[in-house]
């Protein structure tokens, strides 16, 4: 059961964080709006769009950065707990400094299950809405480049076909210089070319153009060739060259159902995809992390009082953001494990907790 001082601090733990969001999200969105009312004054993009945008944005800013709302809550509420000597009246009374943190673990126990609930679920609505608009209306040519690099796309469809087109055009539907090879025990058995091939949303059929079908026999080679012939396929062309951001948009259950076909097909930005997935736990994580944290260093009365304790948790804060975005786009852009990147700043900064919470002790 919560004792009176449980309660106090819990509460002090969640009022505090959840006036720290109130107070930045319309900072944030303040400077959003001056940074981009240009080009929606410019792209006369229409009032309803723009409020559905900020709801959108007030998820994804509030989301991407938690760490730094979490610590500073903590870091303030917990300042002004050890300046008016009240911690010290606390373990005065015979409490230990572990049983002190108890309820700052529960309150970090309800944040992550929610941040972990929020990211499986609506952050993914709200990164495809953020993502749409800034691609659609304030970024230049944005929905050509949404999709990336749309030229030489290779795809291995399954464990038998591999696709490849020089050029695909989203807008159209329409790629060029197709090529689908069929594959048993490491043969060839059939190839299909075509020097354009269109998707027929009407009945879901594709269109080839200059068609030509080899068929590998036995005996010999089986050729056919038409100037023009529909076929229906199993892969949908907007396939070949998914959004750039598609694994942010994706609830966890469908996440790693495309992250499974993804790796079948032997595509490029299986890094990406797993930095996405992996951060959707890591994260609540790091809410137990910094609370250690953030209660080891405010929880001493210093000279400088509550603004020195602010420095420093600012420091950490951002040294948190900062290697997890650094190692986050190196896993990215190389082969460097995602696992080990999204889950770094956690470690080191759980053996900085571990070191502090034991020097907090004494």
């Amino acid at each position: 059961m919560l004792t009176i001082l449980d309660k106090y601090i819990l509460k002090r733990y969640l009022a505090t964080f959840a006036t720290m969001l109130l107070m930045f999200i319309p900072i944030g969105i303040i400077i959003d709006v001056s940074e981009k009312i240009n080009f929606m004054i410019e792209n006369k993009v229409p009032f309803l769009a723009i409020v559905i945008y900020y709801y959108h944005f007030t998820i994804y800013f509030a989301n991407a950065l938690f760490p730094i709302f979490l610590f500073l809550s903590i870091i303030w509420f917990t300042s002004k707990l050890a300046n008016n000597t009240e911690i010290i009246a606390i373990l005065g009374s015979g409490i230990s400094f572990t049983r002190f943190l108890r309820p700052y673990f529960i309150g970090a126990t309800i944040i992550s299950i929610f941040v972990l609930l929020m990211g499986f679920y609506v952050v993914p609505v709200s990164s495809e809405g953020f993502n749409n608009f800034r691609y659609t209306y304030l970024r230049r040519d944005g929905k050509e480049r949404m999709r990336g690099d749309n030229a030489d796309v290779y795809r291995q469809l399954n464990d038998k076909e591999f696709l490849y087109v020089s050029n695909f055009n989203p807008a159209s539907k329409m790629a060029f210089n197709f090529a689908l090879e069929k594959f048993e025990k490491e043969k060839m058995v059939s190839k299909i070319t075509a020097s354009r091939i269109r998707y027929n949303e009407k009945d879901s059929t594709y269109t080839l153009f200059d068609y030509t079908k080899r068929t590998v026999g036995k005996q010999g080679d089986k050729l056919e060739a038409l100037p023009e012939k529909n076929v229906k396929f199993k892969f949908e062309l907007e396939d070949l060259t998914p959004v750039i951001y598609i694994a942010e948009t994706l609830r966890l259950d469908k996440l790693i159902d495309f992250i499974d076909k993804e790796k079948k097909r032997g595509s490029s930005n299986i890094n990406v995809y797993l930095v996405v997935l992996y951060k959707k736990f890591s994260v609540p994580v790091s809410a137990f992390i910094l609370t250690i944290i953030a209660v080891a260093v405010s929880s001493m009365k210093r000279r400088g009082g509550m603004g020195m304790n602010l420095s420093i948790g600012i420091a950490v804060a951002f040294g948190f953001v900062f290697f997890d975005k650094i190692f986050g786009v190196l896993a990215e852009k190389s082969t460097f494990s995602p696992f080990v990147a999204v889950w770094f700043s956690n470690f080191v900064f759980g053996i900085l907790a571990i070191y502090l919470l034991r020097n907090a002790k004494r």
